[in-house]
């Protein structure tokens, strides 16, 4: 097993690593709309997932995945009305290759942020 981290994504915020790696699949931690210094985005929802997608970007690079190799997405989103608004902005990052989804509801996520992501990646 190895442990990812990346100074090009948020450190975790808690006793967990950003992803890890075993055998040839990548497994990361839900990644919210953290910039890469710790700065909360404040924005939209559209706006924390765009932060959000290059967060998940750079921990999958770190791992020697990419968005390409993601099997498997879960979206933790605080409100099922902004799911039109998520959408927007995860197809535009996911726009040929679509992997599997799950989407949940959540009364509320770290930091009170509206969205947050976690992936499953092949690692090539």
């Amino acid at each position: 097993m190895k442990i990812v981290q990346t100074s090009e994504a948020p450190a975790a915020i808690g006793p967990y690593s950003q992803g890890v790696v075993v055998n040839n699949m990548f497994y990361s931690s839900g990644q919210i709309p953290l910039k890469a210094n710790g700065e909360l985005v404040v924005g939209d929802v559209k706006d924390q997932t765009d932060q959000v997608l290059k967060n998940v970007d750079a921990v999958l690079k770190e791992a020697g995945a990419s968005k390409e190799t993601v099997v498997k997405t879960t979206v933790f989103i605080k409100d099922m009305n902004d799911f039109p608004l998520i959408n927007e902005v995860y197809e535009n990052y996911f726009s040929t290759h679509k992997p599997a989804r799950s989407c949940v509801e959540v009364a509320r996520l770290p930091k009170d942020v509206l969205v947050e992501i976690e992936v499953i990646a092949l690692i090539k």
